[in-house]
C-alpha cells in the first residue's frame, strides 16, 4: 500500500455470495475469526482486512503513514483490486466500534460502492467519547484503573487527553518492560469496561501483539482519529441512502448508547428518505443486557438475524418484539 505497509486480507464464504467488507475495531485490534461467524457462508463473500499496523498487516504497530485518510485510501485501492472478482460492484459494509466509524467514513468517501451498512456499537470519536472510556470514576477505586495510571506515568489528576498522551509516549518510546506494563493495564481496563472476565493477561507473542495494538490505538486517539475538522456526524450527511442498521447494547460502557442515538438522529436528519417503509428511516436495534463484546450471545444472535434477513431481502428487519426497538427499556446514562 506504499510507505512499507502491507495489508493482510482474508476471504471467507462463497465467492459468488454477496460481497461484505468486514472492518475490525480498535483502531489496531485486527481481525478475529469470531467476527466472521455471524455470516452465513453460503450467502456471503466476506472480505476481512487488517487495517494498517493491525493484526497480520505489517509493520505491526506501525504508526507512520497511518491516519484515517490512509485507511480510506487503502479501501479505495482494495475495492479497485477486487472489483473483477466480486459478484457485485457494491459491497455491504459491516463494522463494530471503531470499525463502525471507519465503515461510515468509507461510505461517505465512496458512496457508489456501498450496498448497505451494519454499524454495531457505534463510536463517534468525539472528545467526550474518549473521556467516557478513560474515566476512573466509572470504576472508582478499582485496581485496574490505578494500574493503568501508574503504568502510563500520568498524573492521577490528568484528564483523558493527558492520560492518552502519556500512554502514547510509553508505547512509542518507552522501554519494553514499560510498554508491556501499559499494554497489560490497558487490556485489563478495557475488559473491565466491556464486562469481560479479567483473565490472566497475555504473555509472549500475544503480549507483543497487544503492545502494537495499543500503540496504534493511542496514536489514533491522541489525534482525535483525524475527525476533528470533519466529524463523523458531518460525514453522515455524505453517506449514501442505502439500507442502514445500527445495533447497540444498552449496557455498552466502552461506546455509550448515547452515541448511537446521536448518530441515528444525524442519519435521519441528513437523508430522511432512507428506508421510509421502516417508519423512522434508520432503525436502531437495542440489545438488552449485552455489553461491548461483539460475541455476547445476544449481540451475536442479533447480528445473525439481521444479516440473514439482508441476504434474503437486501434490507434490514424491523425491530424484534422482545425488548429491542428505538430506545432501551430502561434508558442508561447517555453521553450526548
Amino acid at each position: 500500500m506504499g510507505h512499507g505497509h502491507v495489508l493482510q486480507v482474508e476471504y471467507a464464504g462463497a465467492e459468488d455470495g454477496l460481497p461484505v467488507l468486514l472492518l475490525h475495531g480498535g483502531p489496531g485490534s485486527g481481525q478475529s475469526p469470531s467476527l466472521r461467524r455471524v455470516f452465513n457462508p453460503a450467502r456471503y463473500h466476506v472480505i476481512a482486512v487488517d487495517q494498517r499496523g493491525a493484526g497480520a498487516s505489517t509493520p505491526h504497530g506501525g504508526t507512520e503513514h497511518n491516519t484515517l485518510a490512509h485507511l480510506l485510501a487503502d479501501l479505495r485501492q482494495l475495492h479497485a483490486h477486487l472489483q473483477a472478482r466480486l459478484s457485485s460492484p457494491r459491497w455491504l459494509v459491516v463494522g463494530g466500534s471503531w470499525g463502525a466509524t471507519l465503515a461510515l467514513a468509507h461510505a461517505a468517501d465512496m458512496p457508489q460502492v456501498v450496498s448497505g451498512l451494519l454499524l454495531r456499537a457505534s463510536f463517534l470519536a468525539r472528545a467526550e467519547d474518549v473521556a467516557a472510556f478513560f474515566n476512573g470514576q466509572a470504576q472508582p477505586g478499582h485496581p485496574a484503573w490505578a494500574s493503568l495510571v501508574t503504568a502510563s506515568g500520568a498524573d492521577p489528576d490528568d484528564s483523558a487527553p493527558g492520560l492518552v498522551q502519556a500512554l502514547a509516549n510509553v508505547l512509542d518510546h518507552g522501554l519494553p518492560h514499560r510498554q508491556n506494563a501499559v499494554a497489560k493495564a490497558w487490556w485489563r481496563w478495557e475488559r473491565l469496561q466491556a464486562g469481560q472476565p479479567l483473565d490472566d493477561a497475555p504473555r509472549g507473542e500475544a503480549l507483543a501483539m497487544l503492545v502494537g495494538r495499543y500503540r496504534v490505538q493511542s496514536h489514533y486517539l491522541r489525534h482525535g482519529c483525524w475527525l476533528a475538522d470533519h466529524t463523523l456526524l458531518q460525514r453522515a450527511a455524505q453517506a449514501p441512502a442505502v439500507p442502514t442498521l445500527l445495533l447497540h447494547a444498552d449496557n455498552d460502557r466502552v461506546c455509550p448508547p448515547g452515541g448511537a442515538l446521536t448518530l441515528q438522529q444525524a442519519l435521519r436528519g441528513a437523508q430522511p428518505q432512507r428506508q421510509p417503509h421502516m417508519g423512522n428511516g434508520v432503525p436502531l436495534h437495542w440489545v438488552p443486557g449485552a455489553g461491548h463484546n461483539p460475541m455476547h450471545p445476544l449481540m451475536a444472535a442479533a447480528q445473525r438475524r439481521a444479516l440473514d434477513h439482508f441476504a434474503h431481502h437486501r434490507d434490514w428487519p424491523a425491530a424484534p418484539h422482545h425488548g429491542l426497538g428505538d430506545a432501551p427499556a430502561s434508558t442508561p446514562p447517555l453521553a450526548s
